[in-house]
C-alpha cells in the first residue's frame, strides 16, 4: 500500500515538564516538513518564554487548557472533561495521525491512527525510586495506562529502559515499542568560555530527580553548586526556575553538569548540557548508561561519596574534565531534533499505511 500523505498531525502535550520541550521541538521539526501541527497542551496557561518559542514556529496552532493528567492528585474529572475536549478538537481539525504524550486519552475511539509516546510512567518511577511496587491506589492509573498502550497504533519510547518498563508494568509486548530518543537541535546552545561551578537543572522537589544528593555533598565542594529549579536544595546556590534560555545560558557556563537521579527514562537536561561542552556525573542508571556509555562518569545514585569523589576528580584533572567535555559533546550529537523528526514521521506514515511497525 503506497505511503500517505501527512498533512496535519495533532499532538498532545503539557506546559509544566520535558515533554513540553519535546513536543515543541518535535512541532519544529514536521513544520519544517510542510506538516501543520495542532498542539494541543493541558495542565495551564504557557508562560511568557513558552508562547514567544511557539510564535516563532509558522504553522503551529496551540490550544491551551487547565485540564489536569492521569498522573496527578485527583485527576479523573479533568481527565474525562478532557476527552471530550479532545474529541472536540479532533472533529475540528480533522489531522491525518494523532501523536499522545501522555495515558489519560488513549482509549478514546479515534478513527485516525494513534502514536503514543511512553515517555515515563507512575509505575516505573515508583519502583525505581522507592524500590517497591506502587501501592493499590494507583490500581486506576495502571488500568488507564494500560488500556491506552494496548490501544495505539503504534507506542514508542525514549529508551530501551523506558520500552522494557512499560512491557513489564502493563503487559504489552516490550518488541511493540519502538525506541526512538529524544533530539534537540544543537544551535540552541553553545559552549561559552567554562567557569568554575558545577550546575544542576530540574524539579528539585522531585525524589526521582535526587537533586538531595547534590545538596548534601555542595558544602564540601572545592566549586559552588548552582541548581535551577522549583524547590529547595540547602547548601547550594538556588537560582528558581528559569526560562529556558535562561538555562541555556547557565550550561553554556558550567564546567560540569551534574544529574544524579533515580529515575529518568531519556535526561533532557543531560542532552543540553552536554550540546552546551559540560562534562558530565550522572547517575548509574540504566537509561543513562544506554544514553551515554562512556561520555559521562558514572555514580551510584545511593552514593553520595561517589558523587562527590566524581566531581572532584575532574575539579582536579584539568584534562579529564577537558576530555569528558569533548565526549559528552560528541555523543550529544547523536541525538539531533532531524533525526528525531524523520523517525517520527516515518511512522506516522506507516500507521496511516496501516504497515507493520517493528522496532528498529
Amino acid at each position: 500500500m503506497p505511503d500517505r500523505q501527512i498533512r496535519r498531525a495533532l499532538m498532545t502535550c503539557d506546559t509544566v515538564g520535558g515533554v513540553w520541550t519535546f513536543a515543541l521541538e518535535l512541532a519544529a521539526g514536521l513544520v519544517d516538513r510542510d506538516i501543520q501541527v495542532v498542539l494541543a497542551a493541558l495542565c495551564g496557561q504557557p508562560s511568557a518564554q513558552q508562547a514567544a518559542a511557539v510564535a516563532r514556529i509558522p504553522n503551529l496552532c496551540l490550544l491551551t487548557t487547565d485540564f489536569k493528567l492521569e498522573w496527578m492528585h485527583d485527576p479523573w474529572k479533568d481527565v474525562a472533561e478532557s476527552c471530550r475536549w479532545l474529541t472536540r478538537v479532533v472533529r475540528e481539525y480533522v489531522p491525518d495521525v494523532i501523536h499522545l504524550n501522555s495515558y489519560g486519552h488513549g482509549g478514546l475511539p479515534f478513527a485516525q491512527p494513534v502514536v503514543l509516546t511512553a515517555h515515563s510512567c507512575v509505575l516505573s518511577w515508583w519502583s525505581a525510586v522507592k524500590g517497591v511496587p506502587a501501592p493499590a491506589e494507583w490500581s486506576r492509573y495502571r488500568a488507564v495506562v494500560s488500556e491506552a498502550l494496548h490501544a495505539a497504533s503504534a507506542v514508542t519510547a525514549p529508551s530501551h529502559f523506558m520500552a522494557a518498563a512499560i512491557g513489564e508494568n502493563y503487559g504489552i509486548d516490550s518488541e511493540r515499542v519502538k525506541v526512538i530518543p529524544n533530539g534537540c537541535k544543537p544551535d540552541r546552545f553553545h559552549c561559552a568560555p567554562k567557569e568554575p561551578f558545577v550546575f544542576f537543572a530540574g524539579r528539585l522537589w522531585d525524589e526521582g530527580k535526587n537533586a538531595r544528593a547534590l545538596a548534601r555533598i555542595a558544602p564540601a565542594l572545592p566549586w559552588p553548586v548552582y541548581v535551577a529549579g522549583e524547590g529547595r536544595a540547602e547548601g547550594c546556590h538556588e537560582l528558581g526556575k528559569l526560562a529556558a534560555h535562561e538555562i541555556a545560558e547557565w550550561y553554556s557556563r558550567a564546567a560540569i553538569y551534574v544529574l544524579p537521579a533515580r529515575y529518568e527514562p531519556f535526561g533532557l537536561s543531560a542532552l543540553e548540557a552536554a550540546l552546551s561542552g559540560c562534562a558530565l556525573v550522572l547517575s548509574d542508571i540504566p537509561s543513562l548508561r544506554e544514553i551515554w556509555s562512556d561520555a559521562a562518569l558514572f555514580v551510584s545514585p545511593d552514593d553520595t561519596a561517589a558523587l562527590q569523589g566524581a566531581i572532584e576528580t575532574l575539579i582536579e584533572r584539568p584534562a579529564l574534565l577537558a576530555e569528558m567535555s569533548r565526549r559528552s559533546r560528541r555523543r550529544a550529537r547523536i541525538y539531533d531534533a532531524d533525526t528525531m523528526t524523520d523517525r517520527y514521521l516515518e511512522l506516522y506514515r506507516a500507521v496511516t499505511s496501516r504497515e507493520t511497525v517493528c522496532v528498529s
